[in-house]
């Protein structure tokens, strides 16, 4: 422990509080129709949303309240205002699918008639330890609407951990999280020096030395964060045929799905335990993600390209130069819909209503979303694999393939497909708690 530099009875607690375990939530999206309802709405949610005080202490239920750009114009902010938000955030993500590679299957033509139309203007993310107290906060956020017309509930999308804590393709998720400086706790071991503040909240110097740009007024911009809202639906049918093309016993196929993340499915790191699973590794939050490539440098254990050494490149030598932590989101994942079985191979199996659904915070998250979008995910010359995708999130095209480094000879695995098909997203701003109450008690 040491004594946090950042004002952190102002920020959201969701921001730094990590998904409880067990899990169980509800994302929300509401309409506003009505300026002054809206605003009626804000003030009446403002006092049940938790501050990220002792955000390292148990929390057994707690909500976040983010506003899109559409939103904040649907509550009649000035246009000195809005126009302080940055362009990607006021035209919003599915305006920006070209620099977010957000084409083909992820076109946002093809997605839930929900997203990227300007309807979605305040989201609400509720997150608790047990069935019931999530219900009770729901119930509880519900309740804030009685008699207030001029709001109303466009979606309620449930989600909530599944057996063995897995994520939709049956992986053990949510590991690893960059540390923050000043916010009253040391890095764990593994998540090396803590990234400055001011790439994650406004208001705060970033890796630059400097803070970034902040909406106006300071009470607005100050302490609060941005949002990406992204909703996957996973293709588990074509995931285990892709499995069982390139393994002929679960042991191989678990070994190629380890390759695919550079985790097995227990979370246990391919760098620490690169013959077999060990789930008291993957299960130990001081061991499981404390590790470094230097003692891979060829990616015999963790492959260049797979997931983790994607989106933490750590201390991997790249082609191109690149500081890895100006490139960092915390990132609160949550699964939905039925649990990944490992036998289900139709065709019938990729259409079931199930997935993930992730918030990825930052100061800058629409930059740093594009850039990882661009660099990182759909693409591969930053780390030396030419055209090579992310084998879990990125959009394949047709005859992508995956390289697994060995001796004597490296393996390619063919048929890799989008496993993971975006169904919608999102920008949202995620204020401080003061703004808040300011927006509550907005006069127009």
């Amino acid at each position: 422990m040491s004594p946090p530099k950042v004002e952190l009875h102002e920020i959201q607690a969701t921001v730094l509080r990590l998904r409880p375990a067990p899990y169980y939530g509800s994302h929300v999206l509401f309409r506003v129709d009505d300026a002054k309802a809206g605003h009626e709405f804000l003030r009446r949610l403002a006092p049940h949303v938790d501050s990220a005080a002792n955000w390292w202490k148990p929390a057994d239920a707690w909500i976040s309240v983010a506003i899109s750009y559409a939103g904040f114009k649907a509550l009649g902010l000035p246009a000195e205002s809005l126009q302080s938000f940055p362009e990607a955030f006021r035209v919003g993500m599915a305006a920006r699918a070209r620099e977010l590679r957000d084409e083909g299957v992820n076109d946002p033509k093809n997605w839930e008639p929900l997203f990227g139309n300007g309807e979605a203007h305040i989201g609400l993310n509720a997150f608790s330890d047990s069935m019931e107290k999530w219900q009770r906060i729901v119930e509880m956020a519900r309740e804030q609407l009685r008699d207030l017309h001029g709001v109303r509930v466009l979606a309620v999308q449930d989600f909530g951990m599944q057996p063995g804590d897995r994520n939709s393709l049956g992986y053990k998720d949510g590991i690893d999280q960059p540390a923050m400086e000043g916010v009253g706790v040391d890095p764990l071991p593994g998540q090396g020096n803590p990234i400055k503040a001011g790439e994650f909240i406004l208001g705060y110097p970033g890796e630059t030395g400097v803070p970034l740009p902040m909406p106006q007024p300071d009470i607005l911009g100050r302490n609060g964060t941005y949002v990406g809202f992204r909703k996957y639906q996973s293709r588990v049918g074509a995931f285990n045929r892709f499995l069982h093309a390139n393994g002929k016993t679960e042991d191989e196929r678990e070994f190629v799905a380890a390759k695919l993340v550079g985790r097995w499915r227990s979370g246990a790191p391919l760098t620490l335990a690169p013959d077999a699973d060990d789930p008291a590794l993957g299960a130990d939050p001081h061991r499981n993600n404390d590790f470094n490539y230097a003692g891979d440098t060829h990616g015999r254990r963790a492959p260049f390209g797979c997931h983790i050494r994607r989106m933490n490149p750590r201390d991997t030598q790249l082609t191109r130069l690149t500081d890895v932590n100006i490139h960092r989101l915390i990132r609160r994942g949550t699964t939905y819909g039925k649990p990944y079985d490992p036998n289900e191979l139709s065709e019938d199996a990729d259409n079931v209503e199930r997935g993930a659904i992730f918030l990825f915070i930052s100061a800058k998250a629409m930059a740093t979303m594009e850039f990882l979008q661009q660099e990182w995910i759909d693409e591969g010359n930053f780390i030396g694999l030419g055209e090579e995708r992310d084998p879990i999130i990125g959009r394949q095209e047709e005859g992508a393939y995956f390289t697994i480094p060995k001796e004597p000879v490296r393996r390619r695995v063919h048929g890799i497909e989008t496993f993971n098909v975006l169904r919608g997203g999102e920008y949202f701003f995620m204020p401080s708690l003061s703004a808040l109450r300011w927006l509550g008690e907005f006069q127009m």
